[in-house]
């Protein structure tokens, strides 16, 4: 395994914590634990998610966060609280996938870790905020729904796949920040044509 794969798993698995962290901790964890994934030697050092106690917990986070992001606006009171928890977290599970580097390569791969748990996480609660704006409900659920749905699936590619997974995360993290430069310009024109317009009327 070299350290392209590595980093890509690393990635794979900090995109995913960021949309669910508990679900990512837990999945692993199972999979671990029951045989549903075999681990290379390279990743050993996930073996302490398969730990019965790391499994409880994150099963009842996993729980919380399940019911919760399905209620609107409730989510994305959760995803704030999240913002720097699932970083971090993130952070932590690449340290551990990668455990056999030497330390600059950790410190890379938690740093490009936790940057793609923070853009994963933006685009969620970005998304959320404005399904939340929506009169119906079935929307916000489907969107929580799917999300459910693509941690067990992206965890079980992210390790078999490590160098695409990484490399589409890179790719989606690209094109989110040049779509939110997007977005801040065109509200920085707005607010200043809106300015402009009241600017005569105060004189």
């Amino acid at each position: 395994m070299n350290t392209f794969e590595l980093i890509g798993l690393a990635t794979g698995l900090g995109f995913l914590a960021g949309l669910r962290l508990y679900a990512t901790a837990l999945t692993l964890g199972l999979a671990i634990r029951f045989g549903w994934l075999s681990l290379q030697p390279e990743y050993q050092q996930l073996d302490v998610l398969a730990n019965w106690w790391v499994i409880a917990l994150s099963g009842t986070l996993f729980v919380v966060e399940f019911l919760a992001d399905k209620i609107a606006w409730l989510d994305s009171i959760w995803d704030a609280v999240h913002t720097f928890i699932r970083p971090l977290g993130a952070a932590a599970v690449a340290v551990a996938a990668v455990g056999n580097m030497d330390s600059s390569a950790m410190v890379v791969a938690g740093l490009v870790t936790g940057g793609a748990a923070l853009t994963s996480h933006s685009m969620k609660a970005m998304t959320r905020f404005a399904v939340n704006h929506s009169p119906e409900p079935f929307s916000n659920a489907a969107l929580s729904l799917a999300g459910d749905v693509v941690v067990p699936f992206g965890v079980w590619f992210a390790m078999k796949h490590p160098v695409l997974v990484g490399t589409t995360v890179i790719v989606i993290a690209v094109l989110f920040a040049l779509l939110f430069l997007k977005i801040v310009r065109w509200l920085r024109r707005r607010g200043a044509k809106r300015a402009g317009r009241l600017a005569p009327a105060q004189a």
